[in-house]
């Protein structure tokens, strides 16, 4: 790996709290939006927020697809690292030295 793709990776990490709470109140947003739009077109409000929920989640899939991508890099990257630390770990349980590769 290049230090720029690591350093991506890195990144994608650090932010990863803050992106996922972007991604999820910009789909909350936009299924407020929705049933906001209904119940101004005299929707009943449960009919207008199933509406909202139903027609958000593919929406907000499309709408927020870049903020998507970064959770979802953000995401592999964290599970890299714990898979990583667990094989380590078990290494260690087995009394093998966890640098070297196991064949």
């Amino acid at each position: 790996m290049s230090s720029e793709t690591q350093e991506e990776q890195r990144t994608g990490a650090e932010h990863l709290g803050r992106d996922v709470t972007l991604y999820v109140l910009a789909r909350f947003g936009l299924v407020a939006v929705i049933a906001v739009v209904l119940i101004l077109v005299k929707v009943p409000l449960l009919v207008a927020l199933a509406v909202g929920i139903v027609a958000g989640l593919p929406i907000g899939l499309l709408a927020f697809r870049g903020l998507n991508a970064r959770v979802t890099a953000g995401l592999a990257v964290r599970n890299e690292k714990r898979a990583r630390e667990r094989a380590k770990l078990r290494a260690q349980l087995r009394g093998e030295d966890p640098e070297e590769p196991r064949e």
